[in-house]
């Protein structure tokens, strides 16, 4: 049967001749539709393929009746309903890779441009000026360059400074130093990194962890004369901070292609000489947009022809009516993971699987995969699927290893992982109530029963009075609601964990004073 495919956005044209090429295929390209002209169109076509200017809502994803596939020529996909899409059985595929290039060039770019005044020298010269002495710039050879954020795009940024003779050295507290060590480049804590770096380099995602992360006091801190490059996302870096650490000569230059509010009106940094900007270009050149346009094309005809979800978003390798089965199993081990990776703040060499009772009758590898995901998702700078997993973990130096017991003493079913970072072992252990909500039941050797969803505060402490009194008053200031709280013993019983579930999540100023009650030995935060 004759496949229809709809590219509703202009794509490369390498990526329409490739799929004209298909036999079976019908290509029509039909743009400028909006929400209410894709409804009219949709019907009738197996696959859509998008860039970043036309979004497939769940109106239209519901007006489809034969659509298989959703294809995006980019990385972001929120200009796609994939909820939607998901509960529909249609895969989302993307090309996380297609920019990794000329984002990591851009960057350089940046790095170049700071070093030698170049447009504010070409400004000058277009002034009818020639301030020679004016525009005293610097080498970068036997510079160190500091790389915060060491996945793709950042191991190009290696490679090519490296290259221009730079001293390059990386923070990536989710990399092992092997992979370090095999690609030349010296690991250092984040401390060190900023203190000793020429040049900083930032190529990591906007999450908890690293809003912000280079704010007034991180600042402060770096290397007098040193510059700062940002082409990953707006918010990493305190804006305001920043402009006063640029004011006041404590850095020699910042470059940012990114943001907080973008575009950046009225922001005080624009009033700066010495800083460069640029309108997020990161993705922004003929070869990537090339390479977006055709990769998409051949995922998108793979997976109608062979059904293999290449780059899938939401769709782990597996048939519909298996992934039926496994599905409460896959959101139990993606909460475990990303439970387990908001607890461990070091690379984990291996991750061990193991699943009881009735879960054993399950395939195990993407029950895996997912808890990969889980772990994975939110240290990356690109998405994290059900298919690039293994890949990445794989690139982190991570091994996966997969065990099966038959029985459990206590459920009729569970997924246990084990982290093993250094010497050390973490393990979160879950289950599902009524065969799909997934709950949690055991961290390390607490045994301990609780929802796994909603922001959660995890703590262990010493076993005494008023624990839970301290921890409550803090949050009932900030008018944060404890929604449920859970508490366990241990092997030695005065030592005891608690889980609140909260109304919502807390800052850092927050932890930091709920670290402070005295009998309290570990806590951290997580959303799930």
């Amino acid at each position: 049967m004759e496949k229809k495919i709809l590219v509703a956005d202009k794509i490369a044209s390498s990526g329409l001749k490739h799929l004209k090429e298909q036999p079976g295929f019908q290509v029509d390209q039909i743009l400028d539709l909006d929400e209410a002209g894709l409804c009219r169109t949709i019907p009738g076509y197996h696959a859509v393929l998008v860039r970043s200017a036309v979004r497939i809502t769940g109106p239209v994803i519901d007006a489809s009746d034969k659509l298989q596939v959703i294809g995006r020529a980019g990385i972001g996909v929120d200009n796609i309903d994939v909820v939607r899409a998901t509960e529909r059985g249609i895969a989302v595929l993307n090309t996380p890779n297609a920019n990794a290039t000329t984002t990591a060039e851009l960057a350089l770019a940046h790095i170049m441009s700071l070093s030698r005044n170049l447009p504010e020298a070409d400004r000058s010269v277009r002034e009818g000026k020639w301030e020679r002495s004016k525009f005293m710039g610097s080498e970068l050879a036997n510079k160190r360059l500091g790389i915060f954020g060491y996945g793709n795009i950042g191991r190009i940024v290696a490679s090519r400074a490296k290259a221009l003779n730079m001293k390059v050295v990386a923070y990536d507290p989710f990399v092992n130093k092997e992979v370090f060590a095999a690609d030349g480049v010296v690991s250092l804590d984040l401390d060190e990194l900023v203190a000793t770096s020429d040049y900083i380099t930032i190529h990591c995602p906007l999450n908890d962890k690293t809003r912000k992360v280079f704010n007034a006091e991180r600042l402060a801190a770096m290397k007098p004369g040193a510059r700062i490059i940002n082409c990953a996302r707006g918010g990493i870096i305190d804006e305001d901070a920043l402009h006063d650490a640029l004011k006041s000569g404590k850095l020699a230059g910042a470059a940012l292609d990114v943001f907080e509010n973008e575009p950046p009106k009225g922001s005080p940094l624009l009033g700066l000489q010495n800083t460069v900007f640029s309108p997020h270009l990161g993705a922004s050149t003929s070869e990537a947009q090339t390479t977006a346009g055709l990769e998409i094309a051949q995922q998108v005809a793979v997976y109608l022809q062979t059904g293999e979800p290449v780059n899938a978003i939401n769709l782990p390798p597996v048939s519909a009516e298996e992934l039926i089965k496994l599905n409460p199993y896959l959101v139990l081990a993606q909460r475990l993971g990303k439970l387990i990776g908001s607890m461990v703040d070091q690379p984990i060499s291996r991750l061990e699987v193991t699943l009881c009772g009735d879960a054993v009758e399950r395939d195990i590898r993407p029950i895996c995969t997912e808890a990969l995901v889980g772990y994975l998702g939110s240290h990356m700078s690109v998405p994290v699927n059900r298919v690039n997993a293994v890949h990445i973990a794989r690139q982190q130096g991570i091994s996966v290893t997969e065990s099966r017991c038959p029985d459990h003493p206590d459920y009729h079913s569970t997924v246990c992982l084990t982290a093993t970072h250094g010497d050390n072992q973490t393990t979160v252990e879950g289950t599902l109530f009524d065969r799909q909500h997934p709950r949690l039941v055991r961290i390390d050797e607490y045994e301990i029963e609780t929802a796994l969803k909603g922001h959660m505060i995890i703590s262990k402490h010493i076993d005494q009075p008023g624990v839970v009194a301290a921890i409550s008053t803090i949050l009932a200031e900030r008018k944060i609601n404890i929604s449920r709280m859970q508490l366990g013993n241990g092997n030695h019983s005065e030592r005891a964990i608690m889980v609140l579930e909260i109304s919502e999540a807390v800052d850092g100023k927050v932890m930091e004073k709920l670290q402070q009650i005295g009998p309290i030995t570990w806590i951290m935060q997580v959303s799930l």
